[in-house]
This record gives structure tokens, sequence and C-alpha cells, in this order.
């Protein structure tokens, strides 16, 4: 470590603050001629005062300044500079620089060890305990808990074998649950096998009509039965065995039962969760143990967030160009410069068409179904880069930005080759994907969007539109003919309706800015998943403290917060069939290894699957908590 970057903000003057940054130079030699680059959550906006310190440039997250004057510093030495004028008043400790490096004159890159931002006005509080001990109603492992239990402890078997006149079929779905846990546990005992052996105890099928497609019943006994109308609530069944099981033999305070029932089905249909890999790009395998969770919490749809601003992720073959650079950013690629906790060196990542058609099986083989996402009209500056054809050569540079700061970031529905592209992009993924869903996006346009764009403003003349919106509007509703020709559904996000919307026949919108946001848009005829930051986003702080992770826009979100939050909220009766079910959002800002993906997402991944599963009468907040702590972890 020869470079120390240290963060301190101050609250005057209002409302923004003030941002100050201090370079040291441990080196042993002075410092000179160089530019430093940080990414940084809070951002410089165009109307700021800086002291101390030359602004360079500005892509959304990625900031470079120089020195005011040429002076060296000397070894032990510092520099200082302060800006106002930025785009909020920080949160947390990690709003200010994530990462940083120099930059000297012939180009080589030094990286820079940055420590947290320090609030300069007062000493932060250490954050409170974000689960309360608890305790168990019964000692059963079951999360979620189940909508109806009566059963008492006994002896928990060595391990669960089939019965006599198991299915093949049967055999399989059963060592596929087992396969799951091991996958999930790997030091944990195995749950289930085909034999029996000393010590372990059988189940028997049932087939059983008249329970809902996704429940699922079990009868405890000398033989336990698990009776079910379908594959995926035998599925569902299997997993409650196995986590009974595993919480058995992991913590002394839960055992197995030894006689009873549970009777058991879903609240909601659609029980999502979302993964951004597009702003923190995820493997190919961290992928696939994701929806191992995702199936061990009963969750039955995975929404891939596979395009946005930071990257394009899934390959397509008639524009290589879309996962060569418009997956590539780096201190020396101009068009797609690092973002946040990036360094200097590039970073590449994608999944190939084999990949994601791996995803959607292994998905499929847990009864999960995976949504994909292609973001248009905004969040669209990885497109733009990688295919420059796209942007109207007349439309000035910098005209536009929306919330996350990226300039000029959205398809043009005036240039035709748009359309071009969005037609072949929905050919390759609609053939990946056999889900019924693509989700398009639609969200956060900036207000002001192609109104400096000639070809823009010609087609608004044309088509008698006013506005940004209403020019978004015209676009998505070719969008979704686009998608209805090829017999799938259009989902997006709740900005879809704005400025007209599109046509909400077979059109599902998710309520994400708040939560009444959802009743107005089943009040113009949308089916509604609610998914409202202030409750489902696992990117949000879990608590006020300046030490907690993450971030702050919604507000903290703590556990309990996401476990008790009611999404079916004030719907009214009339409108509760537009009210689909829940999701859970993992946006990767903040989100640079398993460890910052762990401490964020748990407990409150868990806590949005049983709400989504177990009915509101059925939830009790220090059960779960006490349960909670045997999840598992990325």
């Amino acid at each position: 470590m020869t470079y120390f970057l240290e963060n301190a903000w101050h609250p005057d003057p209002a409302p923004e603050g003030t941002w100050t940054l201090t370079l040291t130079n441990l080196s042993d030699a002075p410092l000179r001629d160089f530019k430093l680059s940080l990414t940084s959550i809070t951002r410089i906006m165009p109307e700021h005062q800086l002291s101390g310190a030359v602004f360079l440039r500005r892509d959304a997250n990625f900031h470079e300044f120089a020195p005011s004057d040429n002076t060296p510093i000397a070894p032990g030495e510092n520099w200082t500079f302060a800006v106002s004028g930025i785009n909020r008043s920080p949160f947390h400790r990690n709003d200010a620089a994530k990462t940083a490096w120099i930059t000297d004159a012939d180009g080589h890159h030094t990286p820079v060890q940055v420590g947290d931002l320090m609030h300069a006005d007062q000493a932060p509080a250490t954050p409170t305990p974000r689960l309360p001990e608890g305790r168990l109603t019964l000692p059963f492992a079951l999360l979620p808990w189940p909508n109806a239990i009566d059963a008492t402890a006994g002896d928990t078997p060595v391990i669960l074998h089939a019965a006599p006149g198991t299915s093949v079929a049967q055999m399989r779905e059963m060592l596929s649950v087992d396969a799951l846990h091991a996958r999930l546990f790997p030091t944990c005992k195995r749950v289930f096998q085909i034999s029996p052996t000393p010590g372990s105890k059988a189940i028997a099928f049932v087939d059983d009509s008249t329970l809902p497609s996704e429940g699922y019943s079990l009868s405890f006994a000398d033989t336990i039965t698990l009776s079910a109308s379908s594959e995926q609530g035998r599925r569902y069944g299997l997993i409650a065995l196995a986590q009974i099981m595993h919480g058995a033999f992991t913590d002394p305070d839960f055992s197995f039962p030894a006689t009873g029932t549970i009777s058991d089905a879903p609240r909601y249909d659609w029980r999502g969760c979302h993964l951004d890999v597009s702003r923190h790009f995820w493997t190919f395998e961290e992928v696939l143990r994701v929806i191992d969770m995702l199936a061990w919490h009963k969750l039955n749809i995975f929404h891939w967030h596979l395009t946005d601003d930071e990257g394009w992720r899934a390959e397509i073959k008639a524009y290589p160009e879309l996962t060569q650079a418009g997956a590539t950013r780096g201190a020396d690629v101009p068009n797609m410069l690092p973002q946040l906790g990036d360094g200097a060196a590039k970073k590449h990542g994608f999944y190939t068409q084999d990949q994601m058609r791996a995803v959607v099986s292994h998905a499929a083989s847990l009864g999960i179904e995976v949504m994909p996402e292609i973001e248009t009209p905004g969040h669209a500056a990885a497109v733009l880069a990688a295919l420059p054809f796209l942007v109207d050569p007349d439309e000035p540079a910098n005209s536009y930005y929306p919330v996350q700061g990226y300039f000029n970031n959205a398809w043009n529905p005036a240039v035709p080759a748009t359309f071009d592209v969005l037609n072949k992009v929905f050919d390759e993924i609609a053939e990946i994907f056999p889900s019924k869903y693509i989700h398009i996006g639609g969200d956060e346009v900036a207000h002001n969007a192609w109104l400096t764009s000639p070809l823009a403003k010609s087609l608004m003349e044309q088509e008698g539109l006013q506005g940004t919106f209403e020019l978004q509007s015209w676009f998505l509703t070719k969008v979704k003919q686009m998608l209805t020709a090829r017999g799938k559904t259009m989902v997006g996000w709740n900005e879809i309706a704005h400025g007209g919307g599109v046509p909400p026949e077979d059109t599902l919108l998710m309520a994400w800015e708040n939560p009444k946001v959802g009743i107005e848009l089943a009040e113009k005829g949308y089916d509604v998943v609610m998914t409202p930051g202030q409750a489902y986003y696992l990117d949000m702080v879990q608590g006020s403290d300046w030490l907690e992770n993450g971030a702050g826009w919604a507000g903290p979100v703590p556990p309990e917060q996401s476990y008790t939050y009611e999404a079916e909220g004030d719907f009214p009766t009339e409108l509760r069939d537009q009210m689909r079910g829940i999701q859970a959002c993992i946006w990767c800002e903040h989100f640079t290894t398993r460890q910052w993906f762990n401490d964020l997402v748990f407990p409150r991944l868990s806590a949005v699957a049983e709400a989504a599963w177990t009915q509101k009468d059925n939830k009790d907040w220090l059960r779960f908590a006490r349960q909670v702590r045997l999840h598992p972890e990325l």
C-alpha cells in the first residue's frame, strides 16, 4: 500500500453538505503529474463548487480529478480537496469512494487503498442487532413456515428412505432434493436415500388430486406419508422434510416430528427474486447457487436482470459487440469506464447461450421459472457503447441523464436500426428462455430524454406526441407487439404506465417505487407484482446507523420490515385478483463480493420468502427470527 484515500462528509452547506477527500502519499518518492480516479455512489453534479482540485470528468459513478497546482506530494504528505454540489447527502459509511487509483503521466495505474466515509459532525453509533433472539413455537426447522401444522416431536431418523412401491420418478425427486441440500450444506449429513438402513424412516408417496398444484401434506407415523397432486407439490413436501432433518442435525433445539400432520400451500402464485448481474457480474456457478437458494426457500420465479448501463451480459449471436464492448469496463475503455467497486483493470463477463440454457434447465429441475430482463428504453449505456449506430448523430452529447448519472443512455425510438436490433435480440432471447414472460425494464428514463434529438423531435411531430413519456409509451407499445408476436407477455417496472402506458391486457407491472403505486396500476387494469424498495429491495441498509452497509434511498429496511410488510396493503377487494404476488430484488451497486451479498441478502431473502408463502395469520416474527439462522449462503 503506497497511497491512502480518506473520505469525510460534513452536513454544511445544506441540503447535501460537503465531501472532503484526502490522498496521503505513503510511498518513498514524491507524487507528481498524476490524476486521481475513483468510483462513488455519491456523485458530483454539473453545478458544484470544488476547492483544491480540478474536476476532469465523470461518467455515472466514475470521477477523475487532478491537483489544482503542480506541487509534488512528498512522502508522508497529503493533498486535500473538497466539493459541494453532490447528488444527495450520504446515508452511510459506504456512500463515498469505494475504489480509487492513481494514473501517472505515462498512463500507468496504481491502486489506492480507500477508507470508509467518516461523518465529520458526529461519532457513529454501533449498529444494533438485526434480529432478536426469538423463540420457537414448535421445534421444527421449517422456512417458510407451513400454513397448517400439528405435530409432536420425537427422535430424529438417521436418514429418510423410499418406501416399497416408490416409483422411479419419485425416487428421482427425492434424490434431487437431497442433492440440493448437499450443494447448499456440503458438510451436513445427507437427508434422503433409496434403501432402508438402521435408524432410517420410510417415505410413502400418495397422489391426491384434491390438493392445490403447489400444495402438499405430510403425515408423520412409523412411515411418513407425503401427499401431493403434482411434482411441484411433492418437491415442496420433500424440501420441508429436508429442512426439518437439516435443523435437527445442526441445532439441538430442533427435532423431527414423531406424529402429526403438515398441510401446506403457498399464499401467492408469484414468489420471485431478481438478481442484477450487470453492475456486478456473478459467475455462472454463482448464479446456479442463487437458484439453489431460491428453491430451498420455495420461491418459484428467478428474474435475471441481464442488461443495464453497466454491462450487457447475454450473448446475442447477431451482435457479438454487445458482449465484447458492452460487457467490458476499465480505466482504458473510454466508453465503458469503471463503476462501483471496480479498479482500473479491465473487467469482463457475460453468459454464453449454452450457459443461459443450462441456467434455465437447472432452475426448471427445481420448479423455478427464469424470466430474462432486457432493459428498454433506458439503462442502455452499454448498448450504445457497443452499437454506436443506434445513436442519433445530430443529438448533442450529454444532453440528458437519469438518476444514475449516465448521459444519453436510452435506446432512441426514432433511429430505425433500434427496432432491427431489438427484433434480433428478442428472437434469440425468446428461443433461449421458454418462460412466457420477458421483462423489458421501462424504468428511470430521464424526464427530458430525446428532446434534443432531431430524429426524435421529427417522430414526435409526425405521431402527435408530447414529450418524453408519450414517446416512451409509443416505443414500448411497439416492443409489446414484438413480444406478443413471439408468444411472450411483457413485464416491466411501474414507469411503463407513464405517458399513457401500454395496453394493460397481457402486461404485468412491478410496483417498486412505493407501495401505493401497485394499487394505482391495478386501477388502470394492470396485473401487478409488488416489489417496493421500502420492504423488498435487498440492497437497502438494514438500519439507520452510519456504520450499516448498503444503499439508502428507500430508507432503512430492517429484516422485521421485510417480514411484516403486507404487500396486499389496502388493495380493494375488487382489485385483489390483479395482485399476483411479491418479489425480492437484489441490485448490485454495493455487492462486490460474496460477503457483501450474504450480509445484505440474509436474513431478508428468507423474510420475503415467508411473506410470499405463509398466510398473514400464520406469520410470527419472533419464531422466524429464531429459525432463520439456519439459512444457506452464497
